[in-house]
């Protein structure tokens, strides 16, 4: 049996004269996807397999169709005769176009086979023998050049025994380490430097093994752990060889991987005789391991040599290249890809000192893959987008750093002095003194990445889509009125009421809130007062410092309070700050910031008066409602008065009257009582209700009672700003608990409350109930008075509630649990540092549902 080795993503050539088997072959050892037929594409442009004039038309859609293929990643299988050298150049050209490695396998079929096969099908009559002889001398001329011609791996299969015998064994690429999943200790550009090397493993957990003379020869973490070099560990530094010497051991024992830097590139060159120039550090490098002896000046090079141009690991999430490496070329394997591996891309330009222009493609980079690498040394630790450069110029006098993963925690030594003094001035004066991260990310928000229709993957609903025409009103919105996009982290989804109810003179009750959670397969939810305001969003950072560090965000601003479409709660940015200062008092008395190990906070609230933000529709709209209704009624009433004092018969009219002007005067009370006069921030009132985020957790999935627990030290801390939000737990298994909750939410209703939101006790269900789909995150049960502001002051007369009884709620229900699942995805983003631009598309998305025709009133 021959075992034909085939690279998981290539593009494969069969090769061989017509009735070889070629399609036989193909089908029998690749998925049949894969597989592009010559004949097929024939037949696709000339409804004729064997039409021989519709060739060239076939060969060119048949190469789109591969080119296609190859950009999304998929091995590509050409089902051709391709015994020319002409047909096969193109398909090398194709596969170095898209950085894949081109394989031909060739079937070596005897030319008196092919053309008995040939006489057996009835498309092939007009096939004569010469043709199958043609072929076969051409088959016969190329064997020998394949190689010569480009195909990186060439498999010759002779006779149909060995034909019928072969099989493929799928080959992972070099640079394919999805399989490792770490976790990683990823050590930037070393340059010579063994004793800060030395002192980081330290620093990371790695004891040093050392032999008898004393050198360090490996390293081991105790908890597997895996150092990750990004190259450049030659050059410049007093100690090439012992960086070298520990580097290969801790590779050789399975404790660390390697990719190669341009430093290693050029001394594998210098080391081979090659013409080279002898700068930037190669002649130390030179020196020392001219001490060493001959046998590890061999070991070295051939080390060095082996080192690949990048690493894909951990499933693809993260990928370690030298210089950097854009997503198009990730996976990838070509001359050009580990060009740009070892030195970024160039402008073609040179500076004043003599250094190419380097392109910044991490600016514009927009990869699901998180990737390291090093080169350009850097002051301090910046993300830009998903990429960091961890070269912090430790030859250079700066310091040495490495970035655990998936912690995504720096760690990092001082240089023990300047070895070598740099060709370009770094960008600053001084090296950064500790392992802060800085988070940039240019093009905050790029039009790329919101416009037309969009699919926006979320961890708990799978993919959201997003409507072309709702996303450019959502980037209307959001260009026009929205707070500085650093600070527009989250978005709060709508949240859907419940179902109908039945009792007369309500529509909504808590006893179909219960049940919706009870068919859920929900056991405990948490009843909450409804606070009625404004949706208010508060990113409270602990000082301006630690909002330009983690934020980018460098006016002196130390936070954001926006509304649930983004908008600036306040326009005076004063008022925002004095509001921002006095949370951030009571989180520091409340000890929040403490305890969550974090510089800053994320927030969802009410923020009251209803009219602190809704004035003018209280004044134009329900204001102007009421006022109409109570002259025009008050006025109506009198004549029918003076109309019954004249005998007429206008009692029932009267009566009818009497009881609307009554309904006027309860729709004016029901929002009278969510306004009051405010003074600056005298008379504001704050009832948060979630602590969505903080540095590295997502808390928005975490059970109520602990939001309700630290939302409690707030309102302890600063009484006369926040409110308390009320509470009530309810086992959905106990008709007296659920009795209990349901005369409490009467009782407030009553009072002229707004109503309260049913939750699930631990926040984030994942519905085992008749959907599978995770649960509402709330539903509201808003009370009899407050949905006169909803639905007008009439709206209890029996025939507006028989209407209203018959309102569609699913709508409603998709939206909110598509916008909860986006606000997740988008916190998840952040605590993870994801790039600016990867939480942009869920909150933006979020934003895009809201001009869905939902009722707004529900």
């Amino acid at each position: 049996m021959t075992e034909l080795s085939v690279p998981a993503l290539s593009l494969v050539v069969l090769i061989g004269s017509s009735g070889s088997g070629k399609t036989t072959f193909a089908h029998k050892h690749f998925r049949s996807t894969a597989v592009l037929s010559s004949d097929a594409y024939r037949g696709l442009v000339s409804d004729d397999e064997a039409d021989q004039s519709a060739t060239d038309e076939a060969f060119a859609l048949l190469h789109h169709v591969a080119g296609v293929r190859l950009r999304l990643g998929l091995r590509t299988v050409i089902d051709a005769t391709n015994v020319q050298p002409k047909a096969r150049q193109s398909l090398v050209e194709l596969a170095r176009a898209h950085d894949v490695l081109p394989v031909a396998i060739v079937l070596d079929v005897p030319e008196a086979e092919c053309v008995r096969r040939n006489a057996l099908r009835l498309d092939r009559t007009d096939l004569g023998p010469h043709v199958v002889s043609r072929q076969q001398r051409e088959l016969r001329r190329s064997l020998r050049f394949l190689e010569r011609e480009g195909f990186r791996k060439v498999h010759v299969l002779a006779g149909v025994e060995e034909i019928e015998a072969a099989t493929v064994v799928d080959e992972r690429l070099w640079n394919d380490l999805t399989h490792l999943t770490g976790p990683f200790d990823v050590i930037g550009d070393i340059h010579g430097c063994r004793a800060e090397l030395e002192e980081l493993l330290g620093e990371l957990g790695y004891p040093i093994t050392r032999d008898e003379a004393g050198r360090a020869v490996d390293a081991r973490h105790p908890e597997g752990r895996t150092a990750v070099f990004v190259g450049d560990l030659v050059d410049r530094g007093p100690d090439t060889p012992g960086v070298l010497r520990l580097v290969m051991g801790m590779v050789a024992a399975g404790n660390a991987l390697c990719v190669t830097g341009n430093h290693e590139f050029k001394l594998v060159r210098a080391l081979d005789g090659r013409r080279v120039k002898v700068a930037h550090g190669l002649a130390e490098s030179l020196e020392q391991l001219a001490a060493e002896d001959a046998d590890f000046r061999k070991a070295a090079q051939e080390f060095m040599r082996s080192l690949v141009s990048h690493y894909v690991l951990d499933g693809g999430k993260l990928v370690v290249a030298h210089a950097g490496l854009k997503e198009a070329y990730q996976g990838r394997t070509s001359g050009r890809v580990r060009e740009f591996a070892m030195y970024g891309e160039s402008t073609g330009e040179t500076d004043e000192y003599g250094l190419p222009v380097r392109y910044p493609w991490a600016s514009d980079y927009r990869g699901k893959a998180l990737v390291l690498y090093g080169h350009t040394p850097m002051t301090e630790l910046v993300w830009v987008n998903n990429t960091l450069c961890l070269d912090t110029g430790v030859v250079f006098g700066g310091r040495l750093t490495a970035l655990r993963y998936p912690e995504r925690e720096p760690v990092s030594v001082a240089a023990h002095e300047v070895w070598f003094e740099p060709v370009r001035p770094l960008e600053a004066a001084t090296f950064a003194t500790g392992t802060a991260v800085v988070q940039r990310d240019p093009g905050v928000l790029d039009l790329d990445d919101v416009l037309g229709r969009r699919v926006v993957e979320t961890r708990h609903l799978g993919r959201v889509n997003v409507r072309e025409d709702a996303a450019s009103a959502a980037l209307e919105v959001m260009s026009r009125f929205a707070v500085d996009p650093r600070w527009l982290v989250y978005l709060p989804p709508t949240m859907s009421p419940c179902a109908t109810s039945t009792l007369e003179g309500l529509l909504e009750h808590p006893a179909q809130a219960f049940e919706y959670y009870r068919a859920e397969g929900v056991n405990t939810v948490v009843c909450e007062e409804k606070h009625m305001g404004s949706r208010a969003v508060l990113v409270v950072s602990r000082s301006a410092q630690a909002a330009r560090d983690r934020f980018g965000v460098e006016d002196g601003s130390t936070g954001a309070i926006y509304t649930r479409t983004g908008r600036p709660f306040f326009d005076d940015s004063a008022q925002t700050e004095a509001l921002l200062a006095r949370v951030r008092a009571a989180a520091e008395t409340a000890g929040l910031f403490e305890e969550l190990e974090s510089d800053w906070l994320l927030l969802d609230a009410e923020l009251m008066p209803w009219s602190a933000k809704a004035l003018g529709l209280l004044r134009h709209q329900y204001a102007a409602v009421g006022a109409a209704a109570r002259a025009s009624l008050s006025e109506a009433s009198r004549l029918l008065a003076t109309a019954a004092e004249r005998g007429l018969d206008v009692a029932e009219l009267a009566e009818r009257t009497t009881a609307r002007g009554h309904d006027a005067d309860a729709f004016t009370a029901a929002y009278g009582r969510y306004c009051w006069p405010v003074d600056g921030l005298a008379g504001v009132r704050l009832a948060p209700f979630q602590l969505l985020a903080a540095a590295g957790a997502n808390y928005a999935v975490r059970e109520h009672s602990w939001h309700l627990e630290r939302i409690d030290r707030l309102v302890a801390a600063d009484p006369e700003l926040f409110t308390p939000t009320a509470r009530v737990t309810v086992d959905l298994a106990d008709p007296e608990s659920e009795a209990a909750a349901t005369a409490w939410w009467t009782q407030l209703t009553a009072a002229g409350g707004e109503g309260m939101v049913v939750k699930p006790a631990d926040s984030f269900v994942a519905g085992s109930g008749r959907s599978g789909r995770p649960v509402q995150p709330g539903v509201k049960c808003r009370g009899p008075e407050y949905l006169r502001i909803i639905y007008g002051p009439e709206y209890l007369r029996p025939d507006q509630l028989a209407r209203l009884r018959s309102r569609g709620l699913g709508g409603k229900r998709s939206m909110a649990l598509r916008e909860y699942a986006l606000g997740l995805e988008a916190l998840e983003r952040l605590v993870s540092r994801e790039p600016l631009w990867r939480v942009h598309e869920a909150v933006f998305a979020v934003l895009a549902l809201e001009t869905e025709p939902v009722d707004p009133r529900l």
